[in-house]
């Protein structure tokens, strides 16, 4: 018996870096046989070779894929979130990565988040000290240089007449008050910021008070005239904060108009009304804004300060402030309480 003479057909490729070799046996005793068998045996590794390569193709397309995904994700890829953990990948082990890596920068993101928040309350906050210090800065520049103005004419003079004397004394006396009544708006304010002001309800009538306060503007605001109500009006609130409310808005309402102003109650409704220079519709929203002050008419000209104390005020009494206004025709502003 002759002995079989075997034919080995070896292909070697190159996969991904990877050497792979394909041993396929034919036995050569077959060929001068059988012509058809050994065509047989070729055509059967030809396409056995096919489906090799079109499997070990298509795995690595998948695997390339795979891999662009991860390092879109390690190169800050924002976008990351429209991706499916849950994805179908061709190995476990990629399918693991995904979703840690999902898990991951969700959570990078989340916390980049909240730093951008965080910095841009502290630029909120800076901003508002700039302006808080640039507002006090302004505001108290004025009196203080005409006291020191008025004192120091009286130092060096002492042949001033008594009237002129007296005179520049009661200018120095109004500046002196307004610097106190600035210290005591930023007081309070700082105050209701950090929640340290605890309200003392009582009961009383509104109109008492409301007289007094239209004494006192009267007498700064000479030949101005402020209508008041008669009749009763008993309210339980804080009387000192409501006194600031209703003085703060009728002394905005005396320094924006030159006719008289009213104050009525309707309804258990408190209004100011003027027919002064109004408040445009772009600011009508904003006047009531810590440290907003209009271009135009530094509209409440007390470091922007004087109607954001009153919205504060009104919301610790579970009330609002509403203003209704027009350039050039007057302002509304009401309460209930």
């Amino acid at each position: 018996m002759r002995p079989s003479l075997t034919q080995y057909v070896i292909l070697r490729l190159i996969i991904i870096s990877i050497f792979i070799t394909i041993i396929y046996a034919i036995a050569l005793i077959i060929v001068p046989r059988n012509y058809q068998t050994y065509w047989f045996h070729i055509g059967f590794f030809i396409f056995l070779l096919l489906i090799i390569i079109s499997v070990i193709y298509r795995g690595t397309k998948k695997v390339k894929r795979e891999l662009k995904l991860v390092k879109n994700y390690l190169s800050g890829v924002d976008n990351f979130n429209s991706s499916n953990p849950k994805a179908e990948f061709f190995t476990y082990e990629f399918e693991e990565i995904n979703t840690q890596l999902i898990q991951i920068l969700r959570k990078i993101n989340k916390k980049d988040k909240q730093k951008r928040k965080y910095t841009a309350k502290i630029k909120l906050k800076n901003r508002q000290r700039s302006a808080m210090l640039s507002a006090i800065a302004h505001e108290f520049r004025n009196p203080i240089s005409s006291i020191i103005g008025y004192a120091q004419t009286i130092n060096e003079d002492d042949n001033i007449p008594p009237n002129l004397r007296r005179k520049f004394l009661t200018k120095i006396y109004k500046n002196g008050e307004k610097i106190d009544e600035l210290l005591s708006r930023l007081l309070l304010w700082n105050r209701f910021e950090n929640g340290e002001y605890k309200l003392q309800i009582s009961r009383f009538d509104i109109v008492p008070l409301i007289e007094d306060i239209r004494l006192s503007l009267e007498e700064k605001y000479k030949n101005r005239k402020i209508d008041i109500p008669k009749k009763s009006f008993i309210i339980e609130a804080d009387r000192a904060l409501i006194e600031i409310v209703v003085k703060n808005l009728i002394e905005n309402a005396l320094k924006y108009s030159q006719n008289s102003v009213k104050v009525k109650i309707d309804r258990n409704r408190i209004f100011i009304i003027d027919r002064g220079i109004g408040i445009s519709i772009q600011n009508i929203d904003k006047v009531t804004k810590k440290f907003f002050r209009a271009e135009k008419n530094s509209w409440d000209n007390s470091m922007g300060l004087g109607l954001a104390i009153v919205k504060e005020i009104l919301k610790l009494h579970n009330s609002s402030l509403d203003i209704k206004s027009k350039e050039n025709k007057g302002s509304i502003f009401s309460f209930s309480i």
